[in-house]
């Protein structure tokens, strides 16, 4: 079965970029018609998707998010990766990446990302 697996840092300065890997296993991130995903949750918030990727590698963004996200990803590891610059205190939130085929499952366990000085 697919399994996905965040990772990156837990502690972020202001003003950085944030970059969290996300790794697939059981599944290909460039077959079967799926979207690969980031979604967040802020602390006492609902979840706020962040964007994604298909398989042919076009990227698809939340537009209040467009100008400080991108998405990429390495096909040869299996891995998409979420980068978002200019971090601020509110960006900080569990972040999960997630496949979505017909409804977003599975997610990744989530990490915890704190953006603080």
């Amino acid at each position: 079965q697919v399994q996905l697996q965040e990772s990156g840092p837990g502690l972020v300065k202001p003003s950085q970029t944030l970059s969290l890997t996300c790794t697939v296993s059981g599944g290909s991130i460039t077959t079967g018609g799926a979207v690969w995903g980031w979604i967040r949750q802020p602390p006492g918030k609902g979840l706020e998707w962040m964007g994604a990727i298909d398989t042919s590698g076009s990227c698809y963004y939340n537009p209040s998010l467009k100008s400080r996200t991108s998405i990429s990803r390495d096909t040869a590891k299996n891995q998409f990766t979420l980068q978002l610059s200019s971090v601020a205190p509110g960006d900080t939130a569990v972040y999960y990446c997630a496949r979505r085929n017909q409804g977003w499952s599975p997610w990744g366990q989530g990490t915890q990302v704190t953006v603080s000085s």
